[in-house]
C-alpha cells in the first residue's frame, strides 16, 4: 500500500475516533480517579485533566474550596475577590468561581501542552506516553518517533496536537450532605439554599464541560432541581452541556434512580458501579451482593435498561415541549474499588463490556495526582492489611473506611483524656443530631458528645456497657475538618497547624507499599511496570468477599444481645447472598484467562475456606433456639 494510502487511512480511522470521542464524552484513558475525601483530590485535574486523565473533585466543603481559589489565583496571578459566607449565594458563588478557576487553568495547560517541542522531558511526550499502548494517538505517535522523513513527522506532529483533548473535570456530591441554611435571624431559607442544592448550583453555572456525580443514594429536593437546570437539557443531536453520573452499589439502586430522573427529563450519562465494602470513604455494604455478580446484572440488563430509560426520557421532554433527541440516548458503565492490577482491569472492562474503571485509593500515594500532606502519605506507604479497618468513625452513623493510628485518631483520643471530648463545629456539614437539641447538631461535636456522656454515665446501665457506649461515642471523627486537613497541610495554607489529619482508604491500599511517580501508577494499571503490589495479594473478588463475610460476622456479634426476627433474617439472607456469589465466582474463574494454574487454585481454596466461615457463623433466631443455617 502506497504511503498516501496509509495516510489516508489513518486519516479517516482518527477522524472517526475523534468524532465518537467527542459525542459520546469517552475518554483517552480506559480510567479515572474518583473522588477521594473532601481534599484529596480537591486539585486533582489541575494535576492530571491535561495529560487527558479524567477525574472527581469534591464540591461539598466551599470553606476549603474558597481556600484553594485564594491559593492557586495567587500562584498563578489571577484575579481574586474574596467571597464572605455572610453573602447571598456564597456557597454557590464560591463553587462556581473555583470551578470556573479549575477550567481557566487547565485550558491554559493544555494550550501550552499542545504547543510543546515533541522532545525527550516536555509535557506533550509525556501526554502522549501515558496513553495506553492499544490506543490509535499511542500507535500514531509512536510511528512519528520513528520516522525518518522530515516532512511526514511534521505532519504527524501537527496531526498528533490537533487530537490532544483535556481529561473531563467532573465533581461529586454526597447527596445525603444536604442540610438546610438559615438566614442571619436564623430563619430557614428556602430549599434551593440547601447544601446539596446550592453545590449543585455552584456546578450548573460554572463553565465546566463534565459531570456531576452524585453518590450516597437518592435525594428528591436535589433531583427535582437538576431537572430544573436547562443546562442538563440535551440538544438537538443529544449532546449535553452538561451531565450526570450516578454512584450506585448495585443494579437495582441504577434502575431506580435512572428511572426517577428519566421521568423528570434528566439523562443518567453514566452508572458507576462501586464496590459496597473494598473502597474508600463510607462504606455502603450491599444486602450481600458481590461486585462480579452485580457486573453480571448490568451486563445481562444493560440493553433493556437503555431501552426503558429512553422511553421514560423521551416522554418527559416532550411533556416539557423539549424535543426530543433524534437518536437514542446512551449511557457508560464503569466500576470501582478494590482493583489492583492490570489483568483485573482488563478483565473487568472486557467480560463485564465496561466503558472504564476507577483508580481511587492507590493514587493517593502519588504526590503528582493528590493533595495529601508527606506525613499522611508515608503512613500510607507502610500501613499493612491489619492498620485498615472499617470504622464508626462517621457522623453520618455510616460505616468509614480507615487506617490505624492517624493524626485525627490521636487528636480524638487526647481530648477525651484531657476532659474535653468531641470537635469545635465550625463548618457544619454534617449536623442531623436532634436527641438533645432542637437544632440540629454534629456527635461529633464537643456539644454532643459532652452531652451523651453524662447522660450514659447518669443511666443505671452496668459500667461495662457504660464505657463501651462512650468509646463508641467519641470515636466520631469531625470530618468536615479533618478529611480538609491535607489539603492545609500540603499546601502550606493559613491555619495548616491548627488540623489533625483524617484519611479513608480503601483496604484494597494495604497491598501498595510505596509511593510512586504519576508515570509508575499508569502504566501499572496498563500492564507497563510490573511488581508494584505484594505478590500474595488475593484477587479482587476474593479480597471483597473476605470483606463481607468480616462484615457479616461483626454485624451479628454486636447485635446478639438484641436480636430481633427481622435481623436475622435478614442476617440469613445476607449470607444465602454471600453463598450465591461464591457459587458464581466458581463458575466465573475458567472465565478468567489471565489466572494461572496456581492462581485459579488459590481462588478455589480461598472460596471454599470463606464458605465454610459462613456455615460456621451462627445467626440465633430469636423464635426458636440458637441455629447454623
Amino acid at each position: 500500500m502506497s504511503l498516501e494510502m496509509c495516510l489516508l487511512k489513518e486519516n479517516v480511522l482518527l477522524f472517526l475516533v475523534k468524532v465518537v470521542v467527542l459525542m459520546a464524552n469517552i475518554p483517552v484513558h480506559s480510567f479515572h480517579i474518583p473522588v477521594l475525601g473532601l481534599a484529596f483530590s480537591i486539585d486533582t485535574p489541575l494535576r492530571v485533566a491535561r495529560y487527558g486523565i479524567s477525574s472527581v473533585m469534591s464540591i461539598v466543603d466551599d470553606i476549603l474550596i474558597e481556600h484553594m481559589r485564594d491559593q492557586y489565583a495567587r500562584l498563578h496571578n489571577e484575579p481574586y475577590e474574596p467571597i464572605p459566607q455572610r453573602e447571598h449565594d456564597s456557597r454557590a458563588r464560591r463553587i462556581t468561581a473555583y470551578l470556573n478557576l479549575v477550567q481557566k487553568l487547565v485550558d491554559r495547560q493544555l494550550e501550552s501542552l499542545r504547543a510543546a517541542a515533541f522532545e525527550k522531558g516536555s509535557e506533550i511526550v509525556r501526554y502522549f506516553e501515558l496513553l495506553p499502548d492499544q490506543s490509535p494517538l499511542k500507535r500514531l505517535y509512536t510511528r512519528m518517533m520513528h520516522t525518518q522523513d522530515a516532512s511526514e513527522k511534521r505532519q504527524l506532529e501537527d496531526r498528533l496536537r490537533a487530537e490532544i483533548v483535556a481529561g473531563d473535570i467532573d465533581v461529586n456530591i454526597m447527596t445525603k450532605v444536604d442540610k438546610v441554611n438559615v438566614d442571619h435571624a436564623r430563619h430557614p431559607l428556602p430549599a434551593e439554599f440547601s447544601d446539596a442544592v446550592a453545590a449543585l448550583r455552584g456546578f450548573a453555572s460554572s463553565d465546566l464541560r463534565s459531570s456531576v456525580v452524585l453518590s450516597a443514594g437518592l435525594n428528591q429536593r436535589l433531583f427535582s432541581y437538576i431537572a430544573q437546570r436547562s443546562e442538563f437539557l440535551p440538544d438537538a443531536d443529544g449532546k449535553l452541556n452538561k451531565r450526570v453520573t450516578l454512584k450506585v452499589s448495585d443494579y437495582r439502586s441504577a434502575y431506580i434512580q435512572g428511572k426517577i430522573l428519566a421521568k423528570k427529563g434528566v439523562w443518567v450519562s453514566e452508572f458507576r458501579v462501586e464496590s459496597g465494602l473494598n473502597c474508600g470513604g463510607h462504606a455502603f455494604a450491599t444486602d450481600g451482593f458481590l461486585l462480579g455478580p452485580i457486573l453480571e446484572e448490568f451486563r445481562l440488563q444493560r440493553e433493556a435498561l437503555r431501552t426503558e430509560l429512553n422511553t421514560l426520557y423521551a416522554a418527559a421532554l416532550r411533556e416539557r415541549g423539549i424535543p426530543v433527541p433524534q437518536s437514542p440516548m446512551s449511557f457508560r458503565v464503569t466500576a470501582q474499588g478494590g482493583i489492583g492490577t492490570s489483568e483485573e482491569d482488563a478483565f473487568l472492562r472486557n467480560h463485564y463490556a465496561l466503558d472504564g474503571t476507577g483508580w481511587g485509593s492507590p493514587f493517593l500515594l502519588v504526590p503528582e495526582a493528590t493533595n495529601v500532606d508527606d506525613d499522611t502519605r508515608r503512613r500510607l506507604a507502610r500501613a499493612r492489611r491489619e492498620d485498615y479497618y472499617l470504622s464508626d468513625a462517621s457522623p453520618l452513623g455510616i460505616r468509614f473506611n480507615n487506617i490505624r493510628d492517624t493524626a485525627s485518631e490521636q487528636t480524638i483520643l487526647k481530648r477525651f483524656e484531657e476532659g474535653r471530648p468531641g470537635s469545635p463545629c465550625k463548618k457544619k456539614f454534617l449536623v442531623s443530631n436532634t436527641e438533645f437539641t432542637t437544632e440540629p447538631i454534629c456527635t461529633a461535636s464537643r456539644q454532643y458528645q459532652k452531652l451523651k456522656i453524662d447522660q450514659l454515665r447518669a443511666s443505671d446501665l452496668a459500667p461495662e456497657i457504660v464505657e463501651q457506649r462512650i468509646t463508641s461515642v467519641i470515636q466520631k471523627a469531625c470530618l468536615c475538618e479533618d478529611l480538609a486537613a491535607a489539603a492545609y497541610l500540603g499546601n502550606n495554607t493559613n491555619g495548616a497547624s491548627q488540623h489533625s489529619v483524617a484519611i479513608c482508604p480503601g483496604p484494597n491500599l494495604a497491598f501498595f507499599s510505596r509511593i510512586a511517580s504519576l508515570e509508575e501508577m499508569v502504566g501499572y494499571i496498563y500492564g507497563r511496570v510490573q511488581d508494584f503490589v505484594d505478590a500474595d495479594r488475593p484477587h479482587m473478588f476474593i479480597n471483597e468477599l473476605r470483606l463481607y463475610v468480616d462484615y457479616l460476622r461483626e454485624e451479628v456479634q454486636k447485635r446478639l444481645d438484641s436480636l430481633t426476627a427481622k435481623d436475622s433474617k435478614h442476617f440469613t439472607g445476607f449470607r444465602e447472598n454471600l453463598n450465591a456469589g461464591i457459587a458464581y465466582y466458581r463458575d466465573l474463574i475458567p472465565m478468567i484467562a489471565s489466572l494461572t494454574e496456581q492462581c485459579r487454585a488459590s481462588m478455589e481454596d480461598h472460596l471454599s475456606a470463606l464458605e465454610a466461615e459462613l456455615a460456621d457463623l451462627l445467626i440465633p433466631n430469636p423464635a426458636e433456639s440458637a441455629v447454623t443455617v
